[in-house]
């Protein structure tokens, strides 16, 4: 299998993960656990699986010196201002408000591209990222339930696009860093300089948890969001971006919801309507054209 199509199978896995998370970690948090305690339990675990992990694999060639402050950088964007910014700001606003403005994310990573790395935008990448985001919020606001407007939530609203122009900034300047190191000794250093961030943050909400309370399928959950929803996640993300632009991982995001509607219809909480064809049909449109490898002339 070519590294291409196993990048793009790991940004499949990974838009799987992330859409069955908003079923399964639903009950968590705020009831057993502050946001910032949740993220302080990911990001810790996260950290200690992928020193774990990396003591199985083969010793790779050492971060130069050089590259330390862009690893920060990440782990500030990538890890603590991207979880931390997510959790806050959907505590004070709507799931289906912080779903379409996700759908920003994957503009601001080709604008981020071009003023950082001075990245070409493809009118192939750009006309991929247009389709498949007025898909994706096509099918979101399907339910008619978002409220960008409402007063209350607008704080909320402020925090996850911030969160999405985070994560973007971090699918950027991560990238160099994928050409030149391996991917797990990359991610490894980035989750360790978030945790810098995170355990200021998260270590009150942590401490004031109440264990006893907890029952077999909470911890479950919690077990699913530090493994897959971190661990396995964003060591995929980062194994994509050594083969596939930072534009073309970004889109995956559209098939979050997508799948997430898929599952809803395999758990019988949901029916299949015209609506959800429509927008799967212009999703993957634009995740193609987005991902297609455009020939140099």
């Amino acid at each position: 299998m070519s590294p291409r199509l196993l990048a793009h199978l790991a940004l499949l896995i990974v838009a799987l993960i992330y859409s069955a998370n908003y079923v399964i970690a639903k009950d968590v948090m705020p009831e057993y656990i502050g946001p910032r305690g949740f993220i302080f339990i990911r990001v810790v675990g996260a950290t200690l699986l992928f020193f774990a992990f990396s003591t199985f694999t083969k010793g790779s060639k050492r971060i130069e010196r050089k590259d330390w402050f862009r690893i920060l950088l990440c782990g500030f964007f990538g890890v603590a201002g991207n979880q931390l910014l997510f959790f806050e700001g959907l505590n004070l606003t709507t799931p289906i408000n912080a779903a379409v403005i996700m759908t920003s994310n994957p503009v601001l990573v080709l604008v981020m591209g071009a003023l950082l790395l001075r990245e070409r935008l493809k009118p192939l990448k750009i006309l991929g990222v247009i389709i498949g985001g007025g898909g994706a919020l096509y099918l979101i606001l399907g339910s008619g339930e978002a409220n960008l407007l409402e007063p209350t939530a607008s704080l909320g609203n402020l925090l996850i696009f911030i969160n999405a122009s985070s994560y973007a900034v971090y699918l950027v300047i991560v990238k160099p860093l994928m050409a030149k190191y391996d991917a797990l000794l990359v991610i490894k250093w980035v989750f360790f300089s978030g945790l810098l961030f995170v355990v200021p943050a998260g270590v009150g909400q942590f401490s004031e948890i109440d264990w006893s309370s907890w029952t077999p399928g909470i911890f479950a959950s919690v077990g699913f969001v530090v493994v897959f929803t971190t661990f396995i996640a964003y060591l995929f993300n980062v194994f994509a971006l050594k083969t596939l632009s930072s534009a073309t991982v970004s889109t995956y995001i559209y098939l979050q919801p997508l799948f997430t509607t898929l599952l809803s219809l395999f758990l019988a909480r949901d029916v299949l309507t015209l609506r959800a064809v429509v927008a799967a049909a212009l999703i993957f449109t634009g995740v193609y054209l987005a991902a297609r490898k455009q020939q140099k002339k």
